[in-house]
């Protein structure tokens, strides 16, 4: 059995491409939208003093970050409305954070990732060093940013979705090419 999302479009790739900045005007558009799991979970952790945290136990913030995107999707399901609800980010990118630090992706997080299935076509943004800010939460530098991409790449890949790499552009216009390619 698959959760068929059609109408969620995830917009994935590395850290400090633009993803939720680009959310974020997509919203003001009238959009619905995730909210980024990893980003939320580390100032709720920090903020609490948990251990959820990837600089402190990675495979709990793992499962956090997955209980957060199933709820996402949930969520959207709920709504019971075919209009486009985008992700900033989904249940793959669980797996591939995993894969990023070395870890076992445990069967339960694959089969997330198989079952809770977006719209086929997953936007991707590619690293931009000229956009590129580390902040509290942000701790990667360019060089994870990258590898970030190529990880998320391959993973949505392996799970059978097609990229749509959003080009380096103005948020404007990169909201005009999110919009104009789900239509």
């Amino acid at each position: 059995m698959q959760l068929d999302g059609q109408h969620f479009f995830v917009i994935t790739g590395g850290p400090g491409s633009g993803k939720s900045t680009l959310l974020d005007y997509l919203e003001q558009q009238g959009f619905m939208r995730s909210v980024e799991a990893g980003r939320s979970i580390i100032q709720e952790q920090t903020m609490i003093g948990g251990d959820a945290l990837p600089s402190k136990d990675r495979m709990l913030f793992a499962e956090l970050m997955l209980s957060w995107e199933i709820r996402s999707y949930r969520q959207g399901l709920r709504k019971g409305n075919p209009a486009p609800v985008l992700f900033d980010r989904g249940v793959p990118d669980v797996i591939g954070y995993l894969r990023l630090e070395g870890l076992e992706v445990p069967a339960h997080i694959q089969r997330a990732g198989e079952l809770f299935r977006y719209n086929k076509r997953v936007f991707i943004a590619p690293p931009w060093q000229d956009i590129y800010r580390q902040d509290a939460e942000r701790k990667q530098d360019l060089k994870t940013a990258r590898q970030t991409f190529d990880t998320m790449a391959t993973v949505y890949t392996e799970l059978g979705y097609e990229l749509v790499e959003l080009p380096r552009c103005s948020i404007e216009d990169r909201a005009e090419y999110i919009r104009s390619s789900i239509r």
